[in-house]
């Protein structure tokens, strides 16, 4: 098999024009790069290089190849096991998306105190970036057709740089257009893979529990649902002597929603007021559950396992996210297993606010100036 030619951007989105569609390969790749390097061995003892992940349009994908789906809840579990009750958690998870880590976050819109729109998202925003710094244009359009009409440009770009978290992107109940969490970044995702990557011999014992992977390995946050299922399933792929990467194209997806348990007024399907606005049909990025105003009831009108849907929270619970990754060369690798975990410099442990950030030791968004002009890398928000 050839390699890839580029790197095609998340969910097949056909937003961005040539020259954004160049900086989009340039960014996923380079990450990729990075990301098999590995951190500084002067700073990082025990973590790289990952040569067991590749790049695919650097290395060829051999005929054995096989894809592996990972998909978690998007509902966060550090909220669950810190909170005392459903309601405690769901009232959390909707005061801010600071805490929607789960690589999914959510708005939802109420009329009279009912839910009647719950947006949700799993796009990354260095997509974002790129396609601001590219076509402003379309940024602009795309979110007065999924957010609101009322959007401005003054909204969205600060002194003609793109804002992130402007009024439209930031809250739980203006819209949600894309990620923001700190931790949901591509990025993140492509460091957790290729650390998952290394395999851990510790006392002469190869270590295979998600758990134990991660707190030797420090890829994620361990009380996560997404980090140590990533990192464990990627993992087990690596002890089967395979070289693995992410497949293309390369972001988180939604994998479905469940609605078991679920009752409309009318008998209806709930299943049905489930839809999705943005991606292709294998690779789903921005999703809404709403009831169609003929139907005479909204959403808080529905219940789940006989409770009243008042939060977007409640379907999150119901709600699974995925990425896939791509494995060949099985049983070929020689890549010898690390025998100790990960140690940082002093430097590093001196911050502990850090030590779960999976995507402090890769590159960020690659945004191109313009047409013919380098592309340069820029810092995350």
């Amino acid at each position: 098999m050839t390699t890839l030619s580029s790197y095609g951007p998340p969910g097949g989105l056909t937003d961005l024009s040539d020259f954004g569609r160049k900086a989009w390969d340039v960014f996923v790749s380079d990450n990729i790069d990075a990301a098999i390097k590995g951190p500084d061995p002067a700073e990082v003892l025990n973590d790289g290089p990952r040569s067991q992940f590749y790049n695919l349009t650097k290395t060829d994908t051999a005929p054995d190849a096989q894809t592996a789906t990972v998909s978690w809840t998007a509902f966060p579990r550090l909220l669950k096991i810190n909170s005392t009750s459903d309601l405690q958690r769901w009232k959390k998870a909707e005061a801010s998306r600071k805490v929607q880590d789960e690589y999914c976050e959510w708005s939802v819109t109420r009329t009279d105190g009912k839910i009647t729109r719950a947006t949700f998202t799993c796009e990354g925003p260095e997509y974002w970036d790129v396609l601001a710094k590219t076509s402003p244009e379309t940024v602009l359009r795309l979110y007065r057709r999924h957010i609101s009409p009322d959007v401005q440009e003054g909204d969205l770009f600060v002194n003609g740089a793109y804002d992130r978290f402007n009024k439209w992107n930031s809250t739980t109940t203006n819209g949600a257009m894309h990620l923001i969490q700190k931790n949901n970044t591509l990025a993140a995702e492509i460091e957790l893979a290729a650390a998952a990557t290394l395999r851990r011999v510790i006392d002469g014992t190869e270590l295979t529990a998600e758990q134990e992977l991660i707190k030797c390995s420090r890829y994620g946050q361990a009380e996560r649902n997404s980090d140590p299922h990533i990192g464990g399933s990627v993992n087990a792929l690596a002890r089967q002597k395979a070289d693995i990467s992410l497949a293309d194209p390369v972001g988180l997806y939604f994998d479905g929603l469940s609605t078991e348990g679920w009752e409309t007024p009318d008998g209806s399907d709930p299943q049905s007021y489930w839809s999705y606005e943005r991606g292709d049909a294998e690779h789903r990025v921005r999703a809404v559950y709403e009831v169609p105003a003929n139907k005479g009831f909204t959403v808080g009108d529905i219940t789940i396992n006989g409770r009243a849907l008042q939060f977007g929270a409640q379907i999150a619970d119901f709600i699974t996210i995925k990425l896939v990754a791509v494995a060949c060369r099985f049983g070929q690798s020689t890549t010898a297993p690390q025998t100790a975990c990960r140690q940082d410099s002093p430097t590093e442990l001196a911050r502990p606010e850090e030590a779960f950030v999976a995507s402090a030791f890769s590159a960020y968004g690659y945004l191109g100036t313009a047409p013919g002009q380098a592309l340069r890398p820029t810092r995350n928000a």
